[in-house]
């Protein structure tokens, strides 16, 4: 029934849906337009917002595109390669394939955001060589995993809230991820969507007729030969000494930092982490350096959109927007339904602010003295956020365009079928925040 469901879905956005440049485009002038009337501010003071603001993402843009190449050149050492080679084996049938890339893909996006979607992009690819089946639903599946990050160990807004000097100290203290990881109602989330998102998307396999094949052959990586050693250079191009020295050094200062210094996950260690693996892992920098060149054309999309994505944010914020949306939706909530309100409006804004911390920036100021005067429990209401952020995720194509650069796809390729996860998932998220 639900590949029935997902059919007209899938056929309505590959026609309509634009190029995820078009679509920051026009969030650029929906969000410009918005701000000019419906705040204070004129049409001169959201342009100078804009532009302003165009440049703030630079350091993070880079994060988001080291983590995502050093993420590929992990996932792309021979070591790595051959354990997604070896499980893709046991995705025999189409609907094995489906259930196991989005499982594999939910599990690693549960430890890092950016580790699941490298992975579960390189494994929906991993499976395509072997198995039969839609290459369209097969990525996707790879995405909708990426449904369950903010809920995981990386997420944001429950590690900035639970690290002392965060900027709602004052209002909230310290809030420890006992009250919002590893929380009841928010153990129980992940476990429905571990189980509703394989099961869904498996159910969503479309006919024979409708779906769509990919030649495995196009799938396959040409490894570069080791070239002939004719000049001294070249020795040092291909020592393991050199490689898996410097690569040993970086895991011994990150085991440092972990084991004895007591530091925690974030964007910074996470990409170190990455990049002394892939560099161990690949062994000499030749190797290093043929893995970056495969890497770097999968970050263009990141490249282009992050500075227009920083501008629309700064407007937003600038502009009290993103409050008046935000207040809109907890103008009518009580205690209980505080956080579905949080949810749905962090849903909405996260369509214009795709970040969770820069969210969380926007609408802390908001959710935060909301839940003080009505009573509501704080580390739900910030979940509530959180999740919202991760659930509009699905249709928001700024996320998917690592998956979609390392499998070759269009964000209409897989939207119709990520539309159908965003309505189930919705609406068990909401009911296990308002009733669990």
């Amino acid at each position: 029934m639900l590949n029935r469901i997902a059919t007209p879905f899938t056929k309505l956005v590959e026609r309509y849906l634009p190029d995820p440049f078009i679509f920051v485009i026009l969030l650029t002038l929906i969000t410009f337009a918005a701000a000019s009337i419906f705040t204070p501010s004129s049409s001169i003071n959201v342009l100078h917002a804009w532009g302003n603001g165009f440049w703030n993402l630079l350091s993070f843009a880079m994060q988001m595109l080291l983590v995502l190449i050093t993420g590929y050149m992990l996932a792309s050492t021979p070591l790595i390669s051959k354990v997604l080679e070896k499980l893709a084996t046991l995705a025999n049938t189409a609907p094995k394939a489906i259930i196991l890339v989005t499982f594999i893909s939910l599990l690693a996006s549960w430890l890092n955001w950016g580790f699941g979607l490298v992975i579960g992009a390189l494994f929906a690819k991993a499976i395509a060589k072997h198995t039969r089946v839609d290459y369209r639903l097969l990525v996707a599946s790879a995405y909708t995993g990426f449904v369950v990050w903010h809920g995981g160990l990386a997420g944001s807004i429950p590690l900035t809230i639970a690290t002392p000097g965060h900027f709602s100290q004052a209002s909230i203290g310290i809030v420890s991820t006992d009250q919002t990881l590893f929380a009841g109602f928010n153990i129980a989330i992940l476990i429905g969507l571990f189980i509703i998102v394989p099961l869904v998307n498996r159910y969503m396999l479309p006919n024979d007729n409708d779906s769509v094949y990919i030649d495995p052959t196009l799938l396959n990586t040409r490894t570069p030969a080791a070239s002939k050693i004719t000049r001294p250079s070249q020795h040092l191009e291909q020592s393991k000494l050199l490689g898996m020295g410097i690569g040993l050094m970086g895991l011994a200062y990150l085991s440092y930092y972990f084991f004895i210094s007591g530091g925690g996950l974030n964007l910074n260690s996470v990409i170190a982490l990455f990049l002394f693996l892939a560099i161990t892992l690949h062994q000499t920098p030749h190797n290093v350096l043929n893995s970056l060149q495969q890497a770097i054309p999968s970050g263009a999309g990141i490249v282009i959109q992050f500075p227009f994505y920083a501008g629309i944010m700064a407007v937003m914020v600038d502009t009290g927007l993103a409050q008046q949306i935000s207040q809109g939706f907890i103008a009518i909530a009580d205690a209980d339904s505080l956080p579905f309100y949080s949810f749905i409006s962090a849903g909405l804004v996260n369509m214009f602010v795709p970040s969770g911390g820069g969210q969380w920036a926007v609408q802390a100021p908001i959710v935060i003295p909301a839940a003080q005067e009505l009573g509501a429990d704080i580390s739900r209401v910030a979940m509530a956020v959180a999740w919202g952020d991760a659930w509009t995720n699905l249709i928001q194509p700024f996320w998917a365009l690592p998956v979609l650069a390392i499998a070759g796809l269009k964000a209409r390729d897989i939207m119709g079928f990520c539309v159908v996860q965003l309505i189930i998932t919705g609406v068990f998220i909401s009911l296990v925040l308002s009733f669990y």
